[in-house]
């Protein structure tokens, strides 16, 4: 995105700041947002609308999830994508393998390591994000240490 797009996006969350409030949405949510801005942003990796599914689906996992802390994601710092694998006829899901560090609500930094796949949205309208943050997939869905999005 340009810079006057970003300009343009800040300025239409910041006046619905306070609709997404009485919506619901979480203020983590909102903090997150900022991170969208940084110069280090990794392309559809760093979009809004895909740290923004994680901050929200981080948020129910805290709150759903026994034993886990209950913490929230503030910030993204570091966003990069790491691997790309385009669709193919072999190959028909386009994959986005990103990582980043997010800040959390109680001070510590972690490792997260997401995949963006294309198509593979709710009844296959726009895309899914699957993520991992290092040390809270309790279950271990995507492996130890998160080696399966990695």
């Amino acid at each position: 995105m340009t810079r006057f797009a970003h300009s343009a996006l800040a300025a239409l969350i910041s006046f619905l700041t306070p609709l997404g409030t009485s919506l619901g949405f979480t203020q983590a949510a909102h903090a997150a947002d900022l991170a969208v801005y940084t110069e280090d942003d990794g392309g559809v990796c760093g979009e809004s609308w895909v740290l923004n599914k994680i901050t929200d689906r981080f948020a129910y996992q805290v709150k759903h999830v026994p034993h886990l802390p209950d913490v929230a994601i503030t910030d993204f710092h570091r966003i990069h994508q790491h691997r790309y694998l385009p669709a193919s006829d072999e190959w028909p899901i386009g994959r986005r393998y990103c990582g980043a560090t997010v800040s959390l609500s109680d001070g510590r930094d972690r490792t997260i390591w997401y995949l963006i796949e294309e198509g593979q949205g709710f009844a296959s309208i726009g895309d899914n994000v699957e993520f991992c943050v290092s040390g809270f997939d309790r279950w271990m869905v995507y492996n130890g240490r998160c080696r399966v999005l990695r």
